[in-house]
């Protein structure tokens, strides 16, 4: 495809339009984001004698919604360096300038009128080819391009975003009948590999794909909650974590997103989707009618299913709805044997075979909304896709679920739930128990899951030819899971070696939360011997929710509170050592970070050939949290790199400086971009991955490019300058101010100190050249003699209980 996209225009600056602008400039486009011109001066305008045609006014709508998005947290920007990236303007004095844009994105208010005024002028300026999409969330888009050119309708569709569109993957694609192809194709290729989404072509019908169905899942749970005498509190509890959706749950996204926006979009289906069998569960219960009048929307008015209240010790309380008195009352505890049954369960396919058997309130739950919810979205199909896992697509994309309805529907196994469904109680509008004919026939021609692996590809039930198909754009993405079972070379209990095929292999933790142990320092160095005997490169990733939240700190606590040092110190050691082989090996090491990459997945991170990270990477060394400095590498790595950066003789203060306060501030990256700006990154050693689901494809290509190009295995370095008593001092007094001013505490105090020590390479009389073992002795002295202070077992206990840092 022979378009390139190096500028868009975004028309309409609120909640979606700012934030879709600030996700562009991500990418490294060029945007322009426009909005109207206010009609009237504030009274602060007045007061300054400006007039409606001052630029500050005439900007000035476009201007504080881009400030508003830009303050939110967590934020639509990877860096506060690319809001330079972001032109201003209106509609009336910029319109013209999407003549030089190559795609232009509407984001007005959901009004099919004001959309096709929008587009009338879009029409009047933009250049032939030129993209042209809207972000609606339901209007119908053929109905958008009435009166337009040939030209215009030949390039323009949907494209709808979800919010935050910086964080959440879907992005739906809604042709019309006149939309070309390439195109489509075109976008739905630029959607997956530079703007990071899940892309999932729908059909032109009531709220696509994605709210079609999501909308109709929350809308049922809202009649379930009163049918089954349930309250809010145990709705969330439910339909939670354990049942393979978000934290928030059902009610308590609600309350984020809005009620007024989840009411619009049921509203809006049960006036455009007559002849949906289901379209009662779409008509808003009582309670929720009262609730949208008393403007209880949620977030946006403090107030919806949840309320935070404060108590009579001024502590914040969460209170929930009472649905039957519209009260707000304390949070009760919920306890379930289904839920309890469901912990220890890490695969979600064997989890929802077992909650689907719970016999308490949970269990009956979670039958009363699947059952319908398979058999509403098997009735969807071809209405609202052809192809059913583009539905399963916008659910995990969309709305944060685990496994989409026919994934939950395969693990439970397809046939024998058929008899269930029919056999459930019907609770809800449209239920009848009977499947789609489709899935009966898949069934009678002997083919019994949705799914199936061949190969390490996923395939999915085409129902058209009844046979299975690769999934569209799959077809080289690695993914362990589909292929664990048969390029597994090794394993112990917190690792797995891969054959990533082409002399790559993968070294993939499994532990929980892909915490560093004894196991995963084992598995590491395991697969550095096989690579460098066997093959030609490692990469270190695996498909976990994080990366690795570093050591293990309840192995360190239960050492040290033991006052095992010895055995600590070994285990310290085996850690440094791993990080200097992973640097220092005869093979190429790619490491592939994605979210959470703390403490020790930052520092083998630090010390890998290169770095193949996910755009949405948290990394961050976090030990100072705990009472320790970073002891695998870390501070040693830090030290060299500000050596690194020395220009020629001269030793400057300010660079150690920077260094210093990014591991005693524990700062952790809010994306890839500020990772490689906090340090932790090297310019021409590390790349982004816009897309999760190709960073190990891409790890793999980059070590295959290494090992391609010659790759020379390094010598250990002797030549780090470090400043010695010189800069101590100035740490020192630092650190003494800092106490003095009650800004930290006594250990945080201890704690910098020795940080500063390490750095600046110990009680050294002048600055010296140093090696890497002389730094990497200090950081383990130095982690080894904050490891025995008290106040640092209180830390690591505290954390271990609480999950949070602790300030003594």
């Amino acid at each position: 495809m022979n378009r390139n996209i190096k500028k868009v225009a975004v028309l309409g600056s609120g909640v979606m339009g700012s934030r879709i602008a600030c996700h562009f400039a991500n990418i490294g486009v060029e945007v322009l984001l426009l909005d109207i011109a206010p009609r009237e001066l504030l009274p602060a305008e007045e007061a300054k004698g400006l007039s409606l045609q001052h630029p500050a006014v005439r900007n000035r709508i476009v201007n504080s919604s881009l400030e508003n998005a830009l303050k939110t947290n967590p934020s639509p920007i990877y860096s506060k360096s690319y809001i330079s990236r972001i032109k201003t303007g209106n509609f009336e004095d910029n319109m013209k300038d999407i003549a030089h844009y190559d795609w232009v994105i509407e984001v007005v208010v959901e009004r099919l009128e004001i959309k096709q005024s929008v587009f009338e002028q879009v029409e009047q300026h933009r250049k032939a080819g030129t993209l042209i999409t809207s972000n609606t969330s339901g209007i119908p888009i053929h109905l958008m391009t009435e009166g337009r050119s040939d030209d215009f309708k030949a390039h323009f569709c949907g494209t709808h975003f979800f919010n935050p569109p910086r964080y959440l993957e879907l992005l739906e694609i809604i042709p019309t009948k006149d939309t070309d192809q390439e195109v489509i194709d075109f976008l739905i290729h630029f959607g997956d590999t530079m703007l990071g989404k899940t892309v999932v072509l729908c059909k032109d019908t009531p709220a696509f794909i994605g709210n079609r169905i999501g909308v109709y899942s929350m809308l049922a749970l809202t009649h379930l909650v009163e049918q089954m005498g349930l309250s809010v509190e145990e709705i969330d509890k439910y339909t939670g974590p354990a049942m393979g959706h978000p934290k928030s749950a059902t009610f308590r996204t609600a309350d984020v997103v809005g009620l007024d926006t989840l009411v619009n979009v049921a509203n809006g289906l049960v006036q455009n989707a007559p002849n949906d069998e289901a379209k009662a569960v779409f008509t808003l219960p009582e309670y929720l009618n009262k609730m949208v009048a008393n403007k209880w929307l949620g977030e946006k008015t403090k107030q919806g299913f949840y309320k935070k209240e404060k108590d009579a010790q001024g502590n914040t309380v969460i209170l929930s709805l009472d649905l039957k008195t519209l009260e707000y009352k304390e949070q009760q505890k919920i306890k379930s044997a289904t839920l309890e049954a469901t912990k220890p369960i890490e695969d979600i396919r064997k989890r929802m075979k077992v909650y689907e058997k719970g016999t308490d309130k949970a269990g009956i739950l979670f039958r009363a909304m699947h059952y319908p919810l398979f058999e509403y979205v098997a009735n969807r199909v071809p209405e609202i896709t052809d192809d059913f896992y583009r539905i399963d697509d916008a659910m995990r994309a969309g709305f944060g679920w685990e496994i989409g309805p026919f994934q939950v529907w395969d693990a439970l196994g397809v046939r024998e739930t058929i008899a269930k469904i029919e056999a459930e109680e019907k609770r809800l509008p449209g239920q009848t128990g009977v499947v789609a004919p489709w899935v009966h026939e898949m069934l009678d021609a002997g083919n019994e899951s949705f799914y199936k692996i061949v190969d390490g590809v996923q395939h999915y039930y085409d129902i058209k030819s009844k046979t299975y198909k690769a999934i569209p754009g799959t077809e080289d993405l690695i993914v362990l899971d589909h292929i664990r079972a048969n390029k597994t070379i090794w394993k112990n209990s917190g690792v797995t070696i891969t054959d990533l095929g082409d002399g790559i292999i993968n070294c993939e933790f499994h532990t929980k939360m892909n915490t560093i142990g004894g196991d995963v320092i084992q598995g590491i160095n395991k697969a550095i011997d096989l690579a460098e005997k066997e093959y030609r490169g490692l990469v270190i990733s695996n498909d976990g929710k994080n990366f690795s939240a570093g050591a293990n700190i309840g192995m360190i606590f239960m050492m040290a509170a033991e006052q095992d040092y010895e055995e600590l110190n070994i285990a310290i050691r085996m850690f440094q050592n791993t990080s200097m082989r992973i640097r220092y090996s005869a093979i190429p090491v790619v490491v592939a970070p994605f979210q959470l990459a703390l403490g020790g997945g930052c520092e083998f991170s630090m010390h890998a050939d290169f770095v193949q990270l996910h755009a949405e990477t948290y990394m961050g060394l976090v030990e100072f949290g705990v009472g320790v400095i970073p002891g695998g590498g870390g501070s040693k790595e830090f030290a060299l790199r500000a050596s690194d950066e020395f220009k020629a003789d001269q030793i400057t203060q300010n660079t150690l400086r920077d260094r210093f306060l990014t591991v005693g501030q524990a700062k952790v990256s809010t994306s890839a971009v500020e990772a490689a700006e906090l340090g932790y990154l090297q310019p021409g050693k590390y790349a982004v991955t816009m897309n999760r689901k190709r960073l190990l494809l891409d790890a793999k290509n980059k070590a295959l490019a290494l090992a391609n190009a010659g790759y020379v295995q390094p010598a250990p370095r002797n030549n780090i300058k470090v400043l010695g008593n010189q800069g101590l001092g100035i740490v020192y007094v630092g650190a003494s101010s800092m106490r003095a001013g009650n800004y930290i505490s006594d250990h945080d105090k201890k704690i910098s100190e020795k940080l500063g020590w390490v750095l600046c390479g110990g009680n050294l009389s002048a600055p010296t050249e140093v090696s890497e073992q002389y730094l990497l002795d200090l950081e383990r002295k130095a982690f080894l003699e904050l490891a025995a202070e008290r106040k640092t077992l209180e830390r690591i206990q505290h954390m271990l209980t609480k999950g949070k840092p602790l300030r003594n």
